[in-house]
């Protein structure tokens, strides 16, 4: 698309060089004008010069104008053609429009009607280029390349997301909180043929369940009170595309029951109405529960189970796959540097070894937020291991006593108070040696913190 302020460009390509300077004379208020007499002169101009749009007369005297359209097609689908005819030729514009010409414009031109023909023209180029441009953020956002793993679990996943995107399958995701549970269901939904249709998205244990069903599937207007006016629930607005339902494991029996009723039967009432809805629904739902388990204790329908369960993907913790973290750990310092404006180029490896060592509860997610963190914060080229938190700074000295002491080189008495000296002076160094402030950080009094500094020989100078 070109720049805002610089005017589009249109070729005219006409045998009459009064048609061809009227057209220009037209136009040229608004519209960089260039002009070609025949076939030949049309493609060296279309070697040169990129066109927002052509203007084509389809009667030539050196070839047939519509074996130009053609030629023009072939080597570029998405050029924009307007087919220029007199009104005994009308017959043959409609042709032209079959074989990709947007519309036509007869000779004697009506100004007005050229200038809205030409308008129409290039704001439906403009809504087209934008549309691809937007796919293209959308391939950037939920393709397979953001999906970061090298491991060979990962690389098992990948494999099987690729497989299920293209059928019809119902898909359960199960992992921790963090894993990138959402982010694989999108994945599976952008390079799925529902792609240009909804991708909903519902977090089952952010909704009480008085309101669960009215979400899920709609409700009348007078079904309760506050149904002021109909509204349709989010299967209704996933019609031909993807329903993703995050934490599934959290809904009622009553609930799993009514989407059970759905998975069989591919329709349902909304709430206080009588009409049965049919639509065209995939269905993704997310865990971070044991559902068999909760199968076994009542808690989830063992049929709808077995109905979501068709293409299961576990989604490992960030634990159990540590080799994928130097490449997480990349992939985020690129896209916070990029909206930060920030050039933050790696970390050390004294830093990396304590992000490979730490178990990250909070999965892939806690992973992100550290990294957003750092980059907003760091002045330095790559970040450090002291500018992360308390226990990242602590973790490769931890290490190397309990090496120690397993190895019998240090008492286990002698690590412990090794251990608690490097984390008090560690929070010391972090709040310049204010002492409230260290103990706050620490979670222990300042009366407690200074007894232990006592104890252990802790001076300001040290």
């Amino acid at each position: 698309m070109l720049k805002e302020g610089v005017k589009k460009s249109i070729l005219v390509v006409d045998d009459e060089i009064g048609t061809r300077e009227s057209l220009k004379m037209i136009l040229k208020a608004d519209y960089q004008v260039f002009l070609a007499k025949n076939a030949e002169e049309t493609f060296q101009q279309l070697e040169t010069h990129p066109f927002d749009l052509i203007l084509l007369d389809i009667i030539l005297p050196d070839t047939d104008g519509l074996r130009v359209l053609e030629k023009i097609k072939q080597r570029d689908p998405e050029q924009m053609v307007i087919m220029i005819t007199a009104t005994k030729t009308v017959k043959t514009a409609v042709e032209a429009m079959k074989l990709g010409a947007y519309d036509y414009i007869t000779k004697p031109f009506d100004v007005d009607e050229l200038r809205l023909i030409i308008s129409r023209a290039l704001s439906t180029q403009a809504l087209k280029e934008e549309n691809q441009r937007l796919w293209m953020e959308i391939d950037r956002s939920f393709g397979f390349d953001n999906i970061i793993g090298k491991s060979k679990v990962m690389k098992d996943i990948f494999k099987i997301v690729r497989q299920v995107a293209n059928t019809r399958s119902t898909v359960l995701i199960m992992g921790e909180s963090g894993t990138g549970k959402e982010l694989i269901a999108r994945a599976i939904h952008y390079h799925s043929p529902r792609k240009n249709h909804p991708f909903v998205t519902i977090n089952c244990a952010a909704i009480p369940d008085t309101l669960i069903e009215s979400e899920l599937f709609g409700h009348e207007k007078g079904a309760f009170t506050n149904a002021i006016e109909r509204k349709l629930g989010r299967f209704e607005i996933a019609h031909q595309g993807t329903l993703f339902l995050d934490e599934i494991g959290e809904l009622s029996l009553m609930t799993q029951a009514k989407i059970l009723r759905f998975l069989e039967e591919k329709e349902f009432n909304r709430v206080g109405g009588s009409k049965t809805i049919k639509v065209d629904v995939r269905l993704i739902a997310a865990t971070n529960k044991d559902l068999p388990q909760q199968v076994k204790k009542g808690e989830f329908r063992e049929d709808l189970f077995y109905r979501i369960n068709v293409v299961p993907i576990l989604l490992p913790p960030l634990r159990e796959r540590k080799e994928d973290i130097p490449l997480l750990i990349d992939h985020f310092i690129k896209k916070f540097n990029s909206e930060n404006q920030k050039n933050v180029k790696g970390v050390t490896p004294e830093a990396l070894e304590a992000m490979i060592n730490y178990d990250w509860p909070g999965n892939v997610r806690e992973l992100e937020n550290l990294i957003e963190r750092v980059v907003a914060l760091t002045q330095n080229e790559y970040i450090h291991q002291e500018e992360l938190p308390i226990p990242f700074t602590s973790i490769s000295r931890t290490n190397g006593l309990k090496e120690s002491v397993l190895s019998g080189r240090l008492s286990f008495t002698k690590a412990e108070e090794e251990f608690e000296r490097e984390i008090i002076l560690d929070a010391l160094r972090r709040t310049k040696f204010v002492q409230s402030h260290a103990a706050e950080l620490l979670g222990i009094s300042r009366r407690i913190l200074k007894y232990k500094m006592d104890k252990l020989g802790i001076t300001e100078e040290q």
